[in-house]
């Protein structure tokens, strides 16, 4: 190119450049003049969405179509209630939505009359029976699904024969069923009647001379309008043969039917010793019993001995007045002398009705008296009695001292002759079946005023036979040892910082007389050296006295107590007549354990340390009663702000049906974060109270 070409073409260029946005500012032009705004043509029920950068029409929830050109009502009941509501319902097409109704019989969940499925809300059967009075009186009503029944009550019947019934559908009424006049028994008769509808009864009782065998005496009228129970049987009552007395004969006119009688007379020889001389045939089918009875007559009777060799004795014979002739046979011996008999008979007549002989006997001798005579039917009574004639005493004025010993006074012998005695010491307890103490020992002494002390046992009854051998004579003195303190208490020593102990009480045995009561004694743990067992007053909690500063927590008696026995300090309860009070917190105490014996107007006791204590602080049982308070009222306080807000949203704000169900899901994300933060709380609570 040449140099003046070169230069043309610069201007041009020039003008190129600047004319070039001009253009393309008319091309954009021409360009969006020919391509149509899609948002502008969408569809009134259509809403306008950028797709992919795109503008794309899109028709509305509820509606179908193009959405530019039509969007038409899309009717969503179609696919069936069931399906879109659920079940038991009716669904209601409106434009561009639809709602749902429960079937009668049912109701929402949600308490309102239209619902739409998305909240949640189902149909629910409806109770008709919660309403009282629904069936009509004596009737009752059965909820079925979706519906209800009614049924008569137990003794009420449909008028038309059917089982149930629906006020709404029938109008029947439950009459009363009614069982008619009480059937006739045999041979009973009804005595009380209270009706004959449903539930009455009748009594029937067995006429006179019957009983009742088998079967009720009572009749029910049931349900089914029939007499239940009508099963009585009554039979004729008969006693069969009358009583066997001995010795009697019988008058009797062989009747044994009810109100029968035998009458009864001792035969000859034998006289009556009784009450009536009849019996009679009773409604419990037997013969009454009497105490009729013929004794043999006895020509001697209530034979007695008297100023130690003399015998007395009645006569019952029909001879009073008459001379009767008595045989007596003495046999005699003595058992510390073995060569001495004496062998006597001898014969008595006597015309008294109460005869007395009296007898020439040895004295410190054993004998045998047989008596024998004849009775007027030549038949052989014979008595025979024992006789045991004393010798004079060897020794008296015997007396008890010092509990365990005796002295005497000796009144045969003098101080130059020498006595032996024999001693046989018995011992025994009541409230220790298995104990029993025994001794036997001789003592021979010439002294005037003799003295011996036992070695006995505490608590214990004793009987002390003294025989002195050789008068054949002995004494019997009873003996009775005081109780001495019960053993020292058995326990386990406890000692503990910041809480009271559990104690286990051990059973004491019966060593040195009853035991009768435990206590369970506090102090304070400044005083236990000075505690005295026998002298500490037994204070309750709640007493008036203000110089005793411990009490008794508990007291038990011997027969309650079971052996390894627990015991709670402060459990608050009370104990005997005691108040086993909550130990003061920061407060230090001892704990004794008193057994406390009791017999013959004697107390005696015995006491140990039981349990020390230091530091008392709270329990943990304390600490979460204060941690679950602390919950309960912190619970308490959100639960009754919540109602409130609740309430006053429900009067203020009326919310549109398809709003409902985002109102609800809110209040469920409120519900959700307010629970969670009392369960966080609770714990949080808790963790605090088990510190």
């Amino acid at each position: 190119m040449s140099p003046g070409g070169g230069r043309a073409l610069g201007p041009l260029l020039l003008l190129l450049l600047l004319a070039l946005p001009q253009c393309v500012g008319r091309w954009r032009a021409v360009v969006n003049r020919s391509i149509p705004d899609v948002c502008a043509t969408c569809h009134i029920h259509a809403t306008c969405h950028q797709i992919e950068g795109k503008s794309v029409c899109i028709c509305n929830y509820g509606f179908v179509g193009n959405g530019r050109t039509h969007c038409q009502d899309k009717d969503e009941c179609q696919i069936g209630a069931s399906k879109i509501c659920g079940n038991h319902t009716l669904c209601h097409n409106t434009h561009g939505s639809f709602y749902c109704v429960c079937l009668d019989g049912y109701r929402a969940s949600n308490n309102n009359k239209t619902f739409i499925p998305n909240d949640g809300t189902n149909c629910t059967d409806i109770d008709e029976c919660e309403e009282s009075g629904l069936c009509g009186p004596n009737a009752s009503c059965m909820n079925t699904e979706g519906s209800y029944k009614c049924y008569c009550n137990d003794g009420y019947k449909l008028e038309n024969g059917e089982h149930s019934f629906h006020p709404d559908e029938n109008i029947v009424s439950c009459k009363g069923v009614d069982c008619g006049v009480p059937p006739s028994v045999l041979n009973a008769h009804p005595v009380f009647v209270t009706g004959t509808t449903y539930g009455s009864e009748v009594i029937y009782s067995c006429v006179d001379g019957y009983f009742v065998a088998s079967g009720n005496q009572t009749a029910v009228c049931n349900a089914r309008g029939q007499w239940d129970g009508t099963d009585l049987v009554c039979k004729e009552i008969d006693c069969g043969k009358p009583l066997l007395i001995p010795h009697t004969e019988m008058t009797w006119d062989n009747s044994t039917t009810l109100w029968s009688r035998v009458y009864y007379q001792c035969k000859d020889g034998y006289y009556s010793n009784g009450d009536r001389n009849f019996s009679e045939c009773t409604t419990d089918q037997s013969w009454e019993n009497i105490t009729y009875i013929c004794k043999e007559e006895e020509l001697l009777s209530n034979l007695s001995i008297f100023n130690e060799t003399c015998v007395k004795w009645r006569r019952k014979t029909g001879r009073l007045g008459l001379q009767e002739t008595y045989t007596f046979h003495l046999l005699g011996q003595r058992w510390d002398e073995k060569t001495f008999s004496e062998d006597v008979i001898f014969n008595i007549t006597t015309s008294e009705d109460n005869p007395k002989v009296c007898l020439d006997l040895n004295p410190g001798s054993n004998y045998v008296v047989n008596i024998t005579a004849i009775s007027s039917r030549n038949t052989i009574v014979s008595v025979t009695v024992a006789v045991q004639t004393k010798v004079k005493e060897a020794f008296n004025n015997v007396l008890i001292f010092n509990d365990t010993c005796l002295k005497w006074q000796r009144t045969v012998r003098g101080t130059d002759v020498e006595d032996r005695y024999s001693f046989h010491v018995q011992g025994q307890r009541w409230y220790q079946k298995e104990f029993f103490h025994e001794m036997t020992f001789d003592l021979t002494t010439h002294k005037q005023a003799p003295e011996v002390c036992f070695d006995l046992q505490p608590g214990t009854n004793y009987s002390v036979n003294i025989s002195m051998v050789a008068l054949n004579f002995s004494l019997l003195v009873s003996m009775t040892t005081q109780i001495t303190d019960p053993p020292f208490p058995d326990i386990e020593f406890v000692a503990v910082k910041g809480s009271a102990p559990l104690l286990r009480l051990r059973k004491a045995e019966d060593q040195n007389g009853p035991i009768s009561l435990y206590q369970v004694i506090v102090l304070p743990l400044g005083l236990q050296s000075t505690f005295i067992c026998d002298s500490f007053a037994a204070a309750a909690f709640f007493s008036n006295t203000t110089d005793v500063k411990g009490y008794v927590a508990a007291e038990f008696q011997a027969k309650d107590v079971a052996d390894n026995m627990s015991i709670a300090l402060g459990d608050r309860h009370y104990y005997g007549k005691f108040y086993n009070a909550p130990l003061k917190l920061g407060e230090e105490y001892c704990v004794f354990l008193r057994i406390i014996s009791e017999w013959n107007k004697v107390r005696t006791q015995s006491c140990a340390v039981w349990a020390q204590i230091k530091n008392l602080s709270p329990t943990l049982q304390y600490m979460s009663a204060v941690g679950l308070g602390s919950v309960a009222a912190v619970c308490l306080i959100l639960f009754l702000s919540f109602s409130v807000a609740r309430a006053y949203l429900h009067s203020t704000v009326r919310f549109p049906p398809a709003a409902f169900a985002c109102e609800a899901v809110h209040l469920s994300a409120t519900m959700d974060v307010a629970q969670t933060g009392i369960t966080s709380s609770f714990l949080e609570t808790e963790n605090v109270s088990r510190l």
